[in-house]
């Protein structure tokens, strides 16, 4: 048994503090707390402790709403105030970009809170136990059954309520539109008969794809004023205000003009490239995913916007020609060499860099350093409230 203070938030979500200069990890616990744990994990140069005591609480801690938070994965800070969680992400944020990214202060902004606390997920992703929907325990691959969830979007709530007789079925996406309240479901696995009864549209994922079986097999969400088709369980921001958020600090900073080309690398559905870019000249547009290219080449279109799109990986496709701003929205893995040199090889002017991973972006940041771009401020956006997850928008400029 130890006990300690932890001292600050650690990229992960977990408290930590030091004992006899060793970092020891406990989740559940706040900075500034006296805890008292057991020592599950010791390696060398770190330890990972349970917490079994919290021994002098922190102002910040509050009683989570949620009564499945102990033992669901799917929250991990809902015993803290919001603006505690708020100050926690400019921290770990501040804190990969110094330790990784080799920054001595690294320019990093208060964490942007564009929505409610709870209720704002307009996709959620559930595995099935015993017929029911299911969550995995946090650091464990155990599933958890969950008769409701609190970060459910309201328009998704209803259906959820509903999912039950679910065996066979291997997981379902639930995502609603919070522009027209459509609901779609997108199952894996057989459909349920029961499934005529829940009340939305319901599609099918399997080897050969996703197909429509009740309804329509996608949904139109509004951002910036333009609409955007969402087909199956194709990507699409969970967090619609969110979203909202990234595309106005996006567009700020890159201040797009009529005569220019935008290079969207990763572009998804078309989030940026449709709302960006139609302030540019020209979009254009990197995507491997061939759902999200079929959605990405309807967007554009549709919003009347001059593009060319390139499908495949942003590593290995030839983009050619030059462009005068950059956005790249990679996966948690981020960048790395090869992406940097595909997205500067253009030399634009500037590149904003939306980020899902602290430890990746600050990685990346050394390695755009050394490309000629200079980090000139990291914006965190909480688009996963009452979790460690953190959105960042990055801006790097030519040097």
């Amino acid at each position: 048994m130890v006990e300690f203070t932890p001292t600050g938030m650690a990229h992960g979500g977990a408290a930590v503090g030091r004992i006899d200069g060793k970092a020891h990890f406990i989740d559940g616990a706040m900075p500034g707390e006296l805890v008292r744990g057991e020592v599950v994990q010791d390696k060398q140069a770190w330890a990972r402790v349970a917490l079994q005591e919290v021994v002098q609480k922190s102002p910040h801690r509050v009683a989570p709403p949620c009564p499945h938070f102990a033992e669901c994965g799917g929250c991990q800070w809902q015993h803290a105030d919001y603006p505690a969680q708020l100050e926690w992400k400019q921290s770990i944020v501040a804190g990969q970009l110094a330790h990784i990214g080799g920054l001595d202060d690294p320019p990093v902004s208060p964490t942007i809170a564009p929505g409610p606390e709870y209720g704002y997920r307009n996709r959620m992703d559930f595995s099935v136990l015993d017929g029911a929907p299911a969550l995995t325990q946090r650091r464990t691959r155990t599933l958890v059954a969950v008769p409701g969830c609190l970060l459910l979007h309201p328009n998704l709530c209803d259906v959820f309520k509903k999912l039950d007789h679910l065996d066979g079925v291997r997981g379902v996406t639930l995502r609603a539109s919070t522009t027209t309240g459509a609901v779609l479901a997108v199952v894996r696995g057989p459909v349920p008969d029961e499934a005529a009864g829940w009340g939305c549209a319901v599609s099918r994922r399997d080897r050969t794809g996703v197909r429509a079986v009740i309804g329509s097999g996608d949904i139109h969400e509004t951002v910036a004023g333009t609409e955007l088709r969402i087909t199956g369980d194709a990507f699409f921001q969970n967090n619609t205000a969110g979203a909202e958020a990234l595309v106005t600090l996006i567009t700020e900073f890159l201040e797009p003009q009529p005569g220019e080309t935008l290079l969207d690398a990763y572009a998804g559905g078309g989030l940026f490239a449709v709302t960006v870019g139609s302030k540019a000249g020209t979009v254009i547009a990197v995507e491997a995913n061939g759902l999200a290219v079929y959605d990405l080449r309807h967007n554009l279109a549709q919003a009347g916007i001059d593009h060319r799109v390139k499908k495949g990986s942003v590593e290995d496709v030839d983009i050619g020609g030059s462009w005068d701003i950059a956005i790249v929205d990679p996966p948690r893995e981020g960048l790395r060499p090869a992406g940097v040199a595909a997205v500067t090889a253009g030399r634009p002017r500037s590149i904003a860099y939306v980020s899902c991973d602290t430890a990746s972006l600050a990685r990346d940041s050394r390695h755009l350093d050394e490309a000629g771009y200079r980090l000139d401020l990291a914006t965190p956006v909480d688009l996963f409230p009452q979790t460690f997850h953190i959105e960042i928008v990055a801006q790097f400029t030519r040097k």
